[in-house]
């Protein structure tokens, strides 16, 4: 076994040729003449993933060393030890002696006293590409010492019985070596997980809540966080031509405020168009990565209605792609918290306000549908709970994230609203989904203050509060059972989501108070 210094500079000091700190013109070329993707009519580089086109969770593991081992939750992360962890950095080593790397240093985290820097060292230019628009790039490459060190090869496969993975592919992350190396998989956002990972085990620590979510702030300096797992809206809805925008997926929430732990976004493009989503839709042009989008062989146009090679089509882009993106992209602390669900069982209201330990409940809850492509084997929504709408990504016991929101909450007096974005008038292949321009307006009104003096009613099921208007919202919209044409199958399906909140909240009886878990919904 080598025993050598497991590091950036020990795999750089054996690399053929290192290509550092190229710019984007640079890259896109690199990729072009490299044959990693095909220039799109509007400017951008396509490429394509092969057979892994969204995360692979069980492909992904945390080394387990005595250091780390009293500190990370294995009830949700997958153990690897350090002799898997090194056979693997071994074959990459090996790979990158034949073979040319593309190398720079990047920033996570807007906020200057909370920043991480990266090493980033890769294969493909097209992949190196994706996390200079994804990082904050420094303008000047810096000279100080990095804090931890990504390296992606996706030619480099792992053998599951040799290396003790599930297959070829393999995320795998090291604090003791400060970290990350992956194989086996194309999937750009594998890296960004990654590192947003890394992220959510340092923060916590130093009394930082780190979170999945989207942010913005509006004119009057109020801002707002939007939680929520992939598919839910948090990219489309964070993207308000009438607000600024921090950041469309991780963000942290410091003594400061809040910041984005990124400097670019990474949107879903499946049936995307200019008038649904038009700030997306323009950031499609030079300097953006598509991933697995279909393009005419001719003229190279894009065609986001075709999801031949996944659902999960994307898009990465700056943030100063987005006219109304801020920099630096930090903010006060937010004056409301979004939870986005995209419900399959088309039963939850639009827009629903939550007490304190409502906003707990459902925190610890963090339930939505998974929708299909943003993970292999997902065809069609499945229900399902996420803990901080996040726990694949928490290195750390998930109550350690859920009590530091509590605090956060308390401290700020901040409102919380509970958004279903998914179906309404039926469950999934009889209703519709909500409509976007409806999900605005309930937004807009929640955070501009037009829902204040409206009146609130308690729903009798799911015991949160309905507003019985909203501004250019149908008022039968607000109150999900008047959509149903078959009211008893309303309740049936809700009886069923109500089943699957108790028995998912069962797990935090002894470790959260009575008078949280006892919030939750009720038939």
């Amino acid at each position: 076994m080598y025993n050598k210094d497991f590091s950036a500079e020990d795999i750089l000091s054996v690399t053929r040729t290192i290509a550092r700190d190229l710019t984007v013109p640079e890259l896109f070329e690199e990729a072009i003449i490299n044959r990693e993707g095909m220039l799109s009519k509007r400017g951008a580089i396509c490429i394509y993933t092969g057979k892994y086109t969204g995360r692979s969770p069980k492909d992904r593991f945390i080394v387990d060393t005595p250091s780390v081992h009293n500190i990370v939750s294995w009830t949700n992360n997958a153990p690897c030890t350090e002799d898997t962890f090194k056979r693997l950095y071994c074959k990459i080593r090996n790979f990158t002696k034949n073979h040319k790397m593309y190398v720079s240093d990047n920033f996570v985290g807007a906020d200057p006293e909370h920043q991480l820097q990266v090493k980033c060292i890769t294969e493909y230019a097209a992949q190196h590409l994706f996390l200079k628009e994804l990082f904050i790039n420094p303008e000047i490459p810096p000279t100080t010492p990095h804090d931890f060190t990504l390296v992606c090869c996706p030619s480099v496969l792992a053998d599951p019985l040799e290396d003790s993975v599930h297959s070829e592919a393999f995320v795998i992350i090291n604090f003791d070596y400060k970290m990350v190396i992956i194989g086996g998989t194309k999937y750009c956002g594998e890296m960004k997980k990654a590192i947003f990972s890394v992220m959510n085990y340092i923060l916590p620590q130093k009394g930082i809540l780190s979170m999945h979510c989207s942010a913005n702030v509006g004119k009057d300096g109020k801002s707002a966080i939007f939680f929520g797992l992939s598919g839910t809206g948090k990219t489309t809805l964070s993207a308000d031509p009438h607000r600024e925008l921090i950041g469309d997926d991780e963000h942290g929430w410091s003594e400061n405020g809040i910041f984005n732990i990124e400097g670019g976004c990474y949107a879903k493009c499946i049936h995307l168009t200019e008038d649904t989503e038009p700030e997306i839709y323009r950031a499609v042009k030079y300097g953006s990565v598509l991933e697995n989008v279909v393009l005419d062989p001719r003229t190279r146009k894009e065609d986001y209605d075709d999801a031949r090679y996944t659902e999960n089509t994307r898009v990465a882009y700056p943030l100063s792609y987005i006219p109304n993106a801020i920099h630096p992209s930090m903010a006060g602390h937010p004056n409301a918290i979004i939870f986005l669900t995209a419900d399959a069982f088309g039963v939850l209201p639009p827009i629903s306000r939550l007490n304190p330990k409502q906003a707990m409940y459902h925190f610890l809850s963090g339930y939505t549908s998974k929708v299909a492509g943003t993970e292999r084997g997902i065809v069609e929504p499945q229900a399902t709970f996420s803990i901080g709408f996040g726990e694949p990504f928490l290195p750390l016991s998930p109550l350690k994230y859920a009590r530091l929101l509590e605090k956060k909450i308390q401290e700020h007096n901040t409102k919380v609203y509970l958004v279903n974005t998914g179906w309404t008038g039926g469950p999934y292949g009889i209703g519709s989904r909500m409509k976007l321009k409806y999900t605005r307006a309930m937004l807009s009104a929640a955070l501009d203050g037009k829902l204040d003096n409206v009146g609130w009613v308690a729903d009798s099921i799911f015991r949160v509060e309905v507003p019985d208007f909203c501004p250019e919202v149908p008022i039968d919209i607000l109150k999900p059972i008047n959509t149903w044409a078959d009211k008893a199958a309303y309740k049936r399906q809700a009886a069923k989501l109500v089943d699957l909140f108790a028995k998912n909240v069962r797990k935090f009886k002894g470790e959260m108070d009575d008078d949280i878990l006892s919030t939750g919904p009720k038939m």
